[in-house]
């Protein structure tokens, strides 16, 4: 039995689909803190059952007969998200979980601008203390998420971000993929593996694929930090989030996100998509 938390969710959601192409339906179940939004799975033949990492005694039942437990990362920026995890990942053990898949990131470490790396580190520590089998899933930065730094570089013609470095920016869907491949892989993969793209381009590199795509001169230009948060603000973006935000490019210039690995295009079979072919497709 394979259970997996956040179906309802566009990552743990499309992995769960690719799953449900490959095994019956009664070997999968879903977790979800609101049932009713899992109602598709419901009547597809899947067991749904109710789940909340702030509400330890849901999490047992939740978790039960659980051969692998795919457990998302929580995303409530407001949460103690290490808190969380540690609570999931305790319930996992008194449920007899066979094996935790965990939604990790590249680049997890202590010392990394980018707040949720050092929540992946943490979580990744307490997985390792539990005495459960347990996978790290460190996904590249997902690929939708460049937009945000892009900004509209197809009207202005620039590219503006406080500081630049490579990252393997991954498709989401294609982590998906990769983590159900794994969900059913014969033998299983122990500890942190990473799913990225093939590629970890800079900003310059990317402004020089969109001038391409584009048919048209985009530049990249280094802003200040604050001036950067401020343009976000005053575009609509709250400004905690664009502080938020700001860990991205900070990490990436400090080589967080820097590095590749060929495991997902040997798990897909293909190249997973690209930068070039994000901004081709948008």
């Amino acid at each position: 039995m394979i259970v997996i938390t956040g179906a309802t969710g566009a990552l743990n959601g499309a992995t769960a689909e690719h799953l449900l192409e490959r095994i019956p339906a009664t070997e999968l179940a879903v977790v979800a803190r609101d049932p009713e939004r899992a109602r598709s799975f419901l009547g597809r033949g899947v067991g749904v059952r109710r789940g909340d990492y702030a509400d330890p005694a849901s999490l047992p039942a939740a978790f039960a007969g659980a051969d692998q437990l795919l457990l998302v990362s929580a995303s409530d920026p407001g949460a103690d998200a290490v808190a969380l995890h540690r609570t999931a990942i305790e319930a996992a053990a008194e449920a007899g979980v066979g094996r935790i898949l965990y939604t990790s990131h590249q680049g997890a470490a202590e010392e990394s601008p980018f707040g949720p790396a050092r929540d992946h580190i943490a979580t990744e520590r307490i997985l390792a203390g539990s005495g459960i089998p347990w996978t790290a899933l460190r996904n590249g930065f997902y690929l939708h998420s460049i937009d945000l730094l892009l900004g509209p570089w197809r009207e202005t013609g620039v590219i503006r971000v406080p500081a630049d470095g490579p990252v393997s920016w991954t498709s989401r869907a294609d982590a998906a993929e990769g983590a159900a491949r794994i969900l059913l892989a014969d033998a299983p993969l122990d500890g942190p593996v990473t799913l990225t793209a093939s590629a970890a381009p800079t900003m310059a590199e990317v402004a020089e694929q969109a001038s391409e795509v584009a048919g048209r001169d985009v530049r990249l230009e280094l802003v200040d930090a604050q001036d950067w948060i401020a343009g976000l603000v005053a575009v609509g973006t709250p400004e905690p989030v664009a502080r938020f935000l700001l860990g991205l490019p900070l990490a990436a210039a400090g080589g967080f996100f820097a590095g590749t690995d060929p495991l997902l295009a040997q798990l897909l079979g293909r190249e997973p998509e690209s930068v070039r072919d994000h901004l081709t497709r948008a």
